[in-house]
C-alpha cells in the first residue's frame, strides 16, 4: 500500500480558475489540469522569486518535491499556452495557512 500524501501548506486561499483563448468555446477545448499546489509553487519560485529551498519549507515538503510540483506546473502551464488548450486550476491535497502581513 502507498505511503499516504504529506498535505502541502498553501499561504492563499485557492480560487477554483479556468483560463482559456479568447473567443473558442470551453466545450470544445481540452483541459489541462493545474492543482492548486502547483499554482502556489509557480507563484512563490516565479512571481516571488524565492530559492527551491525557501518555497518548499514554506510549502512544507522537501526541496525534491518541491522542485517536481513546480517541474509539472510548468509543463501543464506551457502545454495549456502551446496547444491553446483551458488551463483548470483545481483540486490538490494541501491546507491554507494564511500569512499576516
Amino acid at each position: 500500500m502507498p505511503r499516504p500524501r504529506k498535505r502541502r501548506i498553501l499561504t492563499q486561499r485557492p480560487h477554483p480558475a479556468i483560463y482559456k483563448p479568447a473567443g473558442v468555446p470551453l466545450d470544445d477545448l481540452r483541459r489541462i489540469v493545474l492543482l492548486h499546489e502547483e499554482l502556489e509553487a509557480l507563484r512563490l519560485a516565479d512571481l516571488d522569486g524565492l530559492s527551491q529551498a525557501q518555497a518548499a519549507e514554506r510549502m512544507g515538503i522537501s526541496r525534491s518535491t518541491f522542485q517536481r510540483i513546480l517541474s509539472r506546473a510548468r509543463r501543464q502551464v506551457a502545454l495549456a499556452l502551446a496547444e491553446g488548450q483551458a488551463l483548470q486550476v483545481e483540486g490538490g491535497t494541501f491546507d491554507v495557512h494564511l500569512r499576516r502581513p
